[in-house]
């Protein structure tokens, strides 16, 4: 049996910098140091408390995660930058777990954001590894939403599901939206203009294809003990990563998610009909639900019946309107679900509040290689009174 004593560990903030349409004339470093100083205040915590850094971005480059601790004037005794894409919150913090039980750092805060021009993104998605620049940029291929597109057909079919089925799930973030300030779209959605938006590639339509917007999200990670804020704490009660499970070679109807999800329960020592929220990395609907079905919340393979507590809110599912209504800011978008269960937990979450909400489920899941994503892991999150 697989234990893991998280309990000297708590997650003592949860931010977001306000996601942006346009790009800002903030540079992505200016964004990140944005959010470092709003977990600062969240937490309670000094910048000269902190002596650990992680740091996702895609566009930060050429600097690392040591340039930002140098802007920020920080002397860490523990560094790491995550190129993880949808799955880099999770890995770090892991990684930042791990680092605070071993005694390498006591505070350690974990950075995520980008900035976006039209032509940052254009580089992004042509250059996105050796494999991308060599293989499908040359056929000109339409970046992920062609790949992602030929999975939903695949989806469809197997589970013999509608373009309605999915704007069900669409709609039903949307309405979670409506309900955060800090969404980028908030407008409700109905399943009628879902159905008749322009279609991308068939079968996704605009509605089905996250929107690139510009941000960043922090978390700190710290020991219990140092924790400046008296009432609720959020702690991990299990955290399970596996990569390149497949090695290119599966369908891509199933996630790493699959192999990891019973010993994520096991160690959690709860399961799915436990969670009050859940956060998935939802770049496409069709992957919030293969997420959601790896993890267990459809065991008996009804996603109709799924996307019918989704939509019904019986099962909260991206409370903040996911990543499709909130926006992707690049690697944010892998931190994002984490800040709102979080936010959640701490009940900080005003209109949108799931009430009574203990126990989260947070996934991530990216880095697309040639076909499909190599990357998921899955964390259990819970709420407990600070003393």
């Amino acid at each position: 049996m697989m234990i893991s004593n998280y309990d000297n560990v708590v997650l003592a903030a949860g931010v977001e910098v306000p996601y942006r349409r346009q790009a800002p004339e903030q540079s992505t470093a200016d964004l990140l140091a944005q959010a470092f100083s709003a977990a600062l205040v969240q937490s309670g915590f000094t910048s000269g408390e902190v002596d650990g850094l992680g740091v996702a971005s895609f566009t930060l480059a050429p600097d690392h995660a040591i340039d930002m601790a140098w802007r920020l004037g920080l002397s860490p005794r523990w560094s790491m930058d995550d190129c993880h894409g949808g799955a880099s919150a999770i890995n770090l913090l892991q990684h930042a777990v791990r680092a605070i039980q071993c005694g390498d750092a006591s505070v350690i805060v974990l950075l995520s954001g980008d900035c976006f021009t039209p032509a940052d993104f254009k580089q992004l998605i042509e250059h996105y590894n050796l494999t991308t620049r060599t293989y499908l940029k040359p056929l000109e291929h339409g970046g992920p939403n062609s790949l992602f597109a030929m999975l939903t057909q695949r989806h469809a079919r197997r589970h013999g599901l509608t373009r309605r089925d999915y704007g069900a799930l669409c709609a039903a973030q949307r309405a979670w939206a409506a309900l955060n300030p800090g969404a980028v779209y908030r407008t409700p959605l109905t399943l009628d203009e879902y159905l008749s938006a322009p279609m991308v590639a068939d079968p996704l339509g605009r509605f089905d294809c996250v929107p690139v917007v510009c941000g960043a999200n922090a978390v700190i990670v710290a020991r219990a003990d140092l924790a400046r804020r008296a009432g609720i704490a959020v702690r991990v009660r299990a955290l399970q990563c596996r990569y390149n499970l497949d090695h290119q070679a599966g369908d891509g109807l199933q996630t790493g998610l699959a192999a990891l999800a019973d010993d994520l329960w096991r160690q959690a020592g709860a399961g799915p009909q436990d969670i009050d929220l859940v956060s998935v990395y939802d770049d496409y609907p069709v992957m919030a639900l293969v997420q959601l079905a790896d993890l267990g919340f459809a065991p008996d393979g009804d996603l109709r019946g799924l996307i019918a507590r989704i939509a019904s809110h019986e099962l909260p599912v991206n409370t903040s309107g996911g990543q499709l209504s909130a926006g992707q800011a690049g690697a944010a978008g892998g931190m994002h679900g984490l800040v709102e269960a979080i936010t959640q937990l701490r009940a900080q979450a005003g209109a949108r509040q799931v009430a009574g909400a203990r126990l989260a489920a947070v996934s991530g899941y990216g880095m697309v290689e040639y076909r499909y994503g190599m990357c998921a892991n899955a964390v259990v999150l819970e709420r407990v009174e600070a003393r």
